[in-house]
């Protein structure tokens, strides 16, 4: 299994002494941004270069241990190396799975939307669990959220949300959550007790820190603005702080009512936007090179990835990869790692 291609321990340890050398200089904080990015970078070699060398060292140790096996017979040597071996194919795995890691975007924090399909009232609540269940996935791997926006649903649920999620590699875990989430389930809204099929959309961006060198015309934005909500409905403002900008060539609308005003509410509206168009651009290029290569590939947003299915059975499976689960629950409760890593897998 190729696993990222290469990595040389030796001169990622090189690379992480010099940056910390940097790091305890008298003018290191001169420069903000470089300071934030030096950090960030040690932190990523640290959780790539310590678990590694701690695995290197216990196989060295468990060799020694086994080659004691070879002069005398030692059942309690045995079982602790067995025990240690264990535990470092976990550590292997981990690792393995970092360096998956590897696109252009996947350390980046992320942007996650979440908007209900037709149905209704059914719908917007589905939306709501996938939001509960990111937010808990989130919560289990130390992630900040920021709410960038959130429109409640008219009866339950939600009409969309947008959230900033903030954390090491948090856009190469979700990159792959982009499609449409398919619930089967006896309906809580309908009378009859029917059985529904409601839908809802994720599309996952990578927050690029870059400045993005896009140029839009203001008069290509239609750019409304209205009270802030909460988490609920409640109002979080008592002026028309939030802002919502149609880009109308490329039909794309981004929300933001994170911030207090209008005007901050907006820049991060835009910066959002450039993102979008620049990604936009990005999958053109991709597209027609993949032409040009005779490469087909589904890259369609709205190709359904993931059915969880609470009636007449219980079963989450995803479509990409046919893994699968029946515990339901756990995986709307947050754990949804095993299809993370299983996709991962598959793009390597």
């Amino acid at each position: 299994m190729n696993y990222g291609g290469h990595f040389d321990c030796d001169s990622k340890q090189q690379e992480l002494t010099e940056l910390e050398k940097r790091s305890v200089s008298d003018n290191f904080w001169n420069n903000k941004e470089d300071a934030e990015n030096i950090i960030n970078k040690i932190n990523d070699l640290k959780k790539l270069v310590e678990p590694l060398i701690k695995l290197k060292e216990s196989i060295k140790i468990n060799l020694e241990m086994l080659q004691l096996l070879e002069n005398e017979e030692d059942d309690d040597i045995l079982e602790s190396v067995s025990k240690e071996v264990q535990t470092m194919e976990k550590d292997l795995e981990n690792l393995q799975l970092l360096l998956l890691l590897n696109g252009k975007y996947d350390r980046e924090n992320c942007l996650l939307e979440i908007h209900p399909g037709a149905g209704g009232t059914e719908s917007c609540d589905w939306a709501l669990m996938l939001y509960r269940m990111y937010i808990r996935w989130c919560d289990r791997k130390n992630y900040k959220v920021e709410i960038l926006d959130y429109q409640a649903g008219e009866e339950a649920g939600i009409k969309s949300v947008s959230i900033l999620i903030k954390g090491m590699n948090a856009y190469g875990y979700l990159k792959n959550e982009k499609g449409i989430h398919r619930l089967v389930r006896l309906s809580p809204f309908d009378s009859n007790n029917r059985r529904h099929t409601s839908f809802a959309s994720v599309e996952v961006i990578p927050d690029i820190k870059k400045d993005i060198d896009i140029v839009i015309d203001e008069k290509d934005l239609k750019i409304d603005v209205y009270r802030s909500t909460g988490a609920g409905g409640q109002g979080v403002n008592t002026t028309d702080s939030a802002v919502r900008i149609t880009h109308i060539p490329s039909k794309i609308v981004v929300t933001c009512q994170n911030e207090r005003s209008q005007i901050q509410n907006k820049e991060q509206a835009i910066k959002v936007l450039k993102t979008k168009l620049f990604l936009l651009e990005e999958e053109k290029k991709a597209n027609e090179l993949n032409s040009i290569k005779g490469k087909q590939e589904n890259i369609e947003f709205g190709s359904q990835i993931r059915s969880y299915v609470m009636h007449p059975y219980s079963l989450v499976k995803d479509h990409r990869t046919n893994v699968e689960t029946s515990n339901v629950s756990k995986v709307l409760d947050g754990d949804i790692d095993i299809f993370i890593e299983s996709n991962l897998k598959r793009g390597q």
